[in-house]
């Protein structure tokens, strides 16, 4: 009997997939991180807008690691990182799978403006040569890659500028259709200092606290991580989770209860940075493959 051809085919991705992985590894240990693995079926997620937890019995499968890594850290682990798997209800496309693979890492006494430098460094430690072959370009990965802001980012490619898209309640269709296709395709960009209502667990900047420490990274117009400067204060956080929760109920979504043991620890955690950036999309870039089906051994619809 023929072998599966469609499995057959993606040998050379998977092995590629298995070098960076690897390296990643490496990576992280010699900068004297911690690798953990946290339970991936917890009893609530945070609640977010536009994400949706695959339930398993009265639980969830998580959409992310984050609330237990960050109750590690403010039980005096300072330096964490974790490869899993994590869920998200409904998410399919040509960048997207319900179910997919995380890389997230965390620092204690440290602000986003560490984990940009984080960035450069890890790319650099998976491509030597410096450079990231992309379609008919090539991507310069020397450091410092582009920062640019949101508000600027709006203001050279959006058809109306960051304000007004936020009162039309258009900053995602903007953000995805006109901004991000610009990003990152002469070298990586991280798009930083999002509006503070569109960072529910970012820290809000000292001098202007419309904004929040909160940036995106992204490369050939890809997004490829999302990270901020911790919220410490249990209390703005339980009342930004408890807005959130609200606006979900508005939408029809399943009632959830607030994550109480996160709330009741955070006060604990220290001045800290994390970031949640996506294995599966990074393999797609660094191996050029143009689907985010090519670089996993099986997609949904064969199981």
């Amino acid at each position: 009997m023929a072998g599966n051809w469609q499995l057959a085919k993606r040998r050379p991705a998977l092995e590629a997939r298995a070098r960076i992985v690897q390296t990643i590894r490496a990576f992280f240990m010699e900068q004297d991180f911690l690798e953990v693995e946290t339970p991936q079926r917890i009893p609530v997620n945070a609640p977010e807008l536009h994400i949706d937890a695959v339930r398993s019995g009265s639980w969830s499968l998580h959409t992310s690691p984050e609330l237990c890594m960050k109750r590690l850290l403010a039980a005096g682990y300072p330096r964490l990182f974790q490869i899993c798997r994590v869920w998200r209800d409904a998410e399919r496309g040509r960048r997207h799978l319900p179910e997919f693979t995380m890389l997230e890492w965390y620092r204690a006494d440290a602000d986003y403006l560490d984990l940009m430098n984080d960035c450069e460094a890890l790319l650099q430690a998976l491509l030597p040569s410096g450079s990231l072959p992309v379609r008919d370009a090539t991507i310069a990965l020397a450091a410092p890659w582009q920062r640019l802001t949101v508000a600027d980012a709006f203001s050279a490619y959006a058809s109306l500028p960051l304000a007004q898209a936020l009162a039309a309640d258009r900053f995602d269709e903007v953000l995805s259709n006109e901004v991000e296709p610009r990003l990152g395709r002469e070298r990586p960009t991280f798009l930083y200092d999002y509006p503070a209502g569109l960072a529910a667990l970012a820290r809000r900047k000292a001098n202007q606290t419309d904004l929040a420490e909160r940036f995106e990274l992204y490369i050939a117009g890809v997004e490829i991580a999302n990270a901020f400067s911790e919220l410490t204060d249990p209390d703005e956080q339980r009342q930004r989770f408890s807005a959130d929760e609200a606006s979900r109920r508005q939408q029809g979504k399943e009632p959830l209860p607030l994550p109480e043991k996160f709330l009741s620890e955070l006060a604990n955690l220290p001045p800290s940075a994390g970031i949640a950036l996506g294995l599966d999309r990074l393999v797609m870039l660094l191996t050029g493959a143009a689907s985010i089906d090519a670089v996993v051994a099986f997609t949904p619809e064969e199981l």
